[in-house]
């Protein structure tokens, strides 16, 4: 990306930074957590959604070396705290429905009681300004503020605190049911989620929101993860040394954000291992110019949320960039590296490049955002037979001087509205031009005047493509280059 348009973005995702934002913040929200006798961890609170179907940890603080007795639905576990004060028990796995439960924790003659718990499904939802983007800024939202009222819907924001070392608590408003009057800050991509999960499941959603406008992935990958990279570990180690020009000891003061690991140890650390069903991500906006590190980067970052969290190969479901122009030459090959993600496995994709915005890099579209990555959910988290994602190159094969390209998902068939568009072939000269495209059954048929030989096909390779394939079910074809 330009310096133009990174600026513009910076502009745009970066959201004003509240006091809670400070190292001071940070520091004196876990000596205050440390300081107590019986607590639970933040991220447990009235009104939460349990995950169903695992063994479910609970967590928190007590006297060193006191016993800790923990009741939940009809099970009673103890602990003992060690010489940090810390404890944790482990239920078994509890199913959905049924009503409400509390849970109880004694030690010590203190008591801690919480209630209104449900058992569903909870996902996190992390990323940057576009997984952020709330509810009041999105489309048709007062209306959609209006209709929210899912009592089984619940969410908890982590506040964006950054942290040199991982943190084990926040301080926020704790769990909440979803209501017409607490949602219209919450993320608007995670909410519609949630909402079309919730209407075809039929069991209770949690959402964790953890996401930072304007972030890069390496902020949130902890550093034992990154050091394990010699593509990354360079990075941690300069952000360790001492700045050698105001200009970089400024930034770092301005946007401790940028930093590695600094969201993961600030914000995604104080709720792990909460029990959860996956995550949806939406992010690499400000990763864009650097793509040729971006898939390494993001299965690096997958593999260590899974490995930290203890509970096997989640389902990670992302979103592709959006149109939007002032991208650049930098959005189509990150896209392409996005791609790149779903060889780690139990992953999905959302693509939006159809619902993009020429000029704003938030779209505000969010609804179709939600219900895609609801279907990717579907297809890879909840093993439903559907089509959940628009054609997906497969294979190219050149057959007298035309280029015949197949691809999967589908589904009822390929289609397009009008000519198609956004089709582009290059012979041995590798310089691209603009093809004439027609859909042969399963096939897309591309061919050039003056390309006798096609070698390479691309399709939507733009920041904005205007790109016109879909499958029956109405989901647009991803971006694509048939080889780099």
């Amino acid at each position: 990306m330009n310096v133009a348009a990174r600026a513009f973005v910076s502009a745009l995702v970066v959201l004003a930074i509240s006091a809670t934002n400070s190292p001071l913040f940070a520091q004196a929200t876990t000596e205050t957590a440390t300081a107590k006798k019986l607590s639970l961890a933040s991220i447990f609170s009235d009104h939460m959604v349990l995950q169903r179907d695992i063994k479910l940890p609970i967590w928190g603080q007590a006297t060193p070396g006191a016993k800790v007795e923990v009741k939940l639905a009809g099970q009673t576990k103890e602990a003992t705290a060690d010489k940090d004060g810390k404890w944790t028990v482990s239920f078994a796995p509890l199913k959905a429905g049924g009503g409400p439960l509390e849970l109880s924790v004694a030690s010590d003659g203190e008591t801690a009681h919480m209630t209104d718990i449900l058992v569903g499904d909870v996902w996190v939802a992390s990323g940057q300004s576009n997984m952020e983007w709330p509810i009041r800024a999105s489309k048709d939202a007062e209306s959609e503020a209006a209709a929210a009222d899912w009592p089984e819907i619940r969410f908890v924001d982590v506040p964006n605190v950054t942290s040199a070392k991982p943190l084990d608590s926040f301080k926020s408003a704790g769990w909440q049911p979803v209501k017409p009057e607490n949602i219209t800050e919450f993320s608007a991509v995670a909410y519609y989620f949630a909402r079309d999960l919730h209407k075809e499941l039929n069991v209770p959603i949690g959402l964790i929101g953890c996401n930072w406008g304007g972030t890069q992935m390496e902020a949130w990958v902890s550093r034992e993860a990154l050091e394990s990279s010699d593509t990354f570990k360079p990075a941690v180690a300069a952000a360790d040394q001492e700045p050698t020009t105001e200009e970089v000891k400024k930034h770092r003061q301005e946007r401790p954000q940028d930093q590695p690991a600094s969201l993961f140890n600030g914000m995604l650390s104080s709720v792990i291992p909460y029990g959860i069903r996956g995550a949806i991500w939406y992010q690499g906006e400000s990763n864009a110019g650097r793509h040729g590190e971006y898939a390494e980067l993001s299965k690096l970052m997958i593999a260590d949320w899974r490995n930290r969290w203890g509970q096997g190969e989640f389902p990670f479901l992302l979103v592709q960039l959006a149109a939007f122009e002032p991208g650049g030459d930098s959005w189509p090959p990150l896209r392409e590296a996005q791609i790149e993600t779903l060889e780690s496995p139990n992953t999905g994709m959302a693509v939006t490049t159809d619902i993009g915005d020429r000029k704003d890099i938030h779209p505000r579209n969010k609804q179709d955002v939600g219900k895609r990555l609801a279907l990717a959910a579907r297809r890879v988290a909840y093993g439903e037979d559907l089509v959940y994602s628009g054609p997906m190159f497969k294979e190219l094969k050149v057959t007298d001087g035309k280029a015949h390209v197949t691809f999967e998902e589908i589904g009822g068939g390929l289609k397009a509205d009008g000519a198609l568009k956004g089709f582009e072939v290059a012979g041995d000269d590798g310089k691209f031009v603009p093809a004439d495209a027609v859909i042969e059954g399963a096939e897309v048929v591309v061919s050039a005047d003056g390309v006798s030989e096609p070698k390479v096909v691309r399709y939507n390779w733009a920041a904005f493509p205007e790109g016109n394939l879909f499958n029956a079910e109405g989901l647009p074809a991803s971006p694509f280059r048939s080889q780099k």
